[in-house]
């Protein structure tokens, strides 16, 4: 696919980065939020091409696919953002991941991974895996090219659904003939080989062939032969890894060969668990004696190469006097002595001002970090200026939680949901102690608990944790303020992804009213809820109703926003995809047409 204008009026490409049998993927910008992505392109091939009904089929299962993909929330699954159809073209928009996948790795280092690597590999793949398979998803086609390692050494799973898209469209290996289920010959489980039917099991057989490869340097069947490589698996007990590496830990090769058993019920029950506990055996195996002195936190990177510079010579420094250990307390946030000071009449002080001024200057570096999109770097600020507040304040002075807070906020936006909702826990936890369980810092923190349960997968979780929100900021700020309707919008997103699509229309209904009523009809906020009705209302299958609010939506976007932002054309494409619904395909077609060329509006009153 040549560079070429926005897809759908959003996603320009920018760069292509991979090609495959399956298609390209892009390196892109969403426009309409200002961010890079990635964009997987499936083009459809063989002489099926022109059979519409075919191709009816083909987009169903692909947005089923990509629904399905999109609803994975773990920090080791790459993240889907959209999906839809281009001149013929399936696509994927996913989050850009910088690194590079196990297949490159091995290439690079022309050998096996160190053992340290091969553990944390299994580890966080393992994990990913058993938050999928709860789920009832499985991977199907797991090799080491679909798993990536980041810059930062996180590993994703790519590409989940995938597989079965590509049987689809009629996309074939050439070691796969008429009957054989779609996959990759050497990561394959004898189950997929043999044409049966398929569990989580098969995706960790998979699994100990990756291991087996980065842990040896070759698959465990390394035969040119295809068939050979196929019979291999189904009848022939792989060598030991230690056969071929030595030195490879006793624990991680009996893991590998559990993985690898021919018989899915010898496979292990709990492998994220034994995965994890090669990390920490191997952790408690290589440890050191702590050190008397507490390391100091890791500053960001545009603090590297900085020197100390000459001594300050005005009136105060950043230099702290030794705790007087003999002073108590002498006031509610001077709680460690190292951060107090001395008078001149040796009276017990806090911090000094300036010291403080400057961390406030520090914080609000770490906020414009954010708002220019630079996460890694917002995350080290905000984490370097909590310790830092914490030895000068207290763990529990509200500046401390504030830079917890926003600690946890860019975990969040990095997708490290997990350490994000452990952050904003001991965040709302201390700030319910600290200022009450109604005061707004207190429920800013609960609600983005739930709102990273949401990403975690745990809709279920998060719904009694908006209701809590919602009926303090009801009594302190009353019904209809934005911060209760932005907790009840929440909560309607939650019932949505937990098939409770009525209690989610009802919710969506009353939000939008209320936001009606205090912003405006055509206010942005107001017309994201009449969104969100037409969405509950498609999955109830009441599509007629579901249109009027589309339509409504649409046109007050072309009022407010203009016909070619990105919003109203995306409101265009939803409309389109209602139309479909309701078998009017000549009007969909016309505005998908306009999607892919947002200079032409149609007919006036369209």
């Amino acid at each position: 696919m040549a560079e070429r204008a926005l897809i759908h009026g959003r996603y320009q490409l920018l760069e292509l980065i991979g090609r495959g049998g399956m298609g390209e993927v892009w390196r892109a910008r969403d426009e309409a939020l200002d961010r890079r992505v990635a964009v997987k392109c499936l083009k459809p091939l063989g002489g099926r091409q022109d059979e519409e009904p075919f191709l009816r089929v083909l987009r169903e299962r692909f947005r089923r696919e990509a629904r399905v993909a999109a609803s994975l929330q773990h920090r080791g699954v790459t993240v889907v953002h959209d999906f839809g159809e281009s001149e013929g073209v399936l696509y994927l928009v996913m989050e850009l991941l910088e690194g590079r996948n196990l297949s490159e790795l091995l290439t690079e280092r022309a050998g096996p991974l160190p053992v340290e690597v091969i553990v944390d590999v299994a580890d966080q793949v393992a994990a990913a895996l058993a938050h999928t398979h709860g789920q009832g998803i499985i991977h199907r086609d797991l090799k080491p090219a679909n798993i990536m390692r980041l810059t930062d050494g996180t590993v994703k799973i790519c590409d989940f659904g995938i597989a079965r898209i590509a049987q689809d469209i009629g996309l074939t290996s050439k070691l796969t003939s008429a009957g054989m289920a779609m996959g990759t010959p050497h990561y394959m489980s004898p189950e997929q080989i043999a044409g049966a039917g398929v569990d989580h099991r098969s995706d960790l057989y998979s699994l100990g062939c990756v291991l087996y490869e980065i842990a040896t340097g070759a698959p465990p069947f390394d035969l040119g032969d295809p068939w050979a490589v196929l019979i291999g698996h189904r009848d022939t007990p792989p060598t030991p890894p230690r056969h071929h590496r030595p030195e490879l830990p006793v624990e991680l090769e009996r893991f590998i060969l559990r993985l690898l058993a021919k018989d899915p019920a010898d496979r292990p029950e709990d492998a994220a668990a034994i995965a994890h506990r090669l990390v920490v055996g191997r952790t408690a195996d290589t440890a050191v004696p702590a050190p008397a002195r507490p390391q100091p936190e890791r500053m960001p990177a545009w603090t590297r190469g900085m020197r100390p510079g000459s001594r300050a010579s005005g009136s105060w420094s950043l230099r702290l006097p030794p705790p007087d250990r003999s002073a108590g307390l002498t006031g509610q946030w001077t709680g460690l002595a190292p951060t107090a000071l001395l008078g001149h009449t040796g009276e017990r002080r806090g911090p000094a001002p300036e010291y403080l001024a400057v961390l406030e200057s520090r914080h609000r570096a770490g906020l414009s970090l954010g708002r220019l999109g630079r996460w890694e770097d917002s995350h080290d600020v905000h984490r370097a200026v909590a310790a830092e507040r914490a030895r000068a304040l207290g763990d529990e002075h509200p500046d401390t939680l504030a830079s917890r807070y926003e600690t946890a906020y860019a975990l969040f936006r990095l997708g490290r949901y997990d350490e994000a909702l452990a952050g904003h826990s001991a965040v709302a936890a201390a700030r319910a102690l600290a200022l009450g369980p109604d005061h707004p810092d207190t429920l800013d923190a609960r609600f983005e608990i739930g709102v990273v349960l949401g990403r975690l997968g745990r809709p279920g979780e998060a719904v009694p944790v908006f209701h809590e929100v919602i009926e303090a900021r009801t009594r302190t700020l009353g019904p209809a303020h934005a911060d209760t309707l932005r907790a009840r919008h929440a909560l309607g997103i939650s019932f949505g992804r937990l098939d409770r699509w009525e209690e989610a229309l009802a919710e969506a209904r009353v939000v939008r009213d209320l936001r009606a009523d205090t912003l405006g009809a055509d206010h942005l906020d107001t017309l994201v809820s009449g969104r969100e009705i037409a969405v509950a209302l498609g999955w109830l299958g009441r599509w007629d109703e579901a249109l009027a609010e589309y339509r409504g939506v649409r046109r007050a976007r072309e009022r407010v926003l203009g016909p070619g932002h990105p919003d109203a054309l995306a409101s265009r494409h939803d409309e389109a995809h209602c139309l479909e619904q309701l078998g009017r395909a000549g009007e969909a077609v016309e505005l998908y047409r306009q999607v892919a060329a947002p200079g032409d509006r149609g007919p006036a009153g369209v």
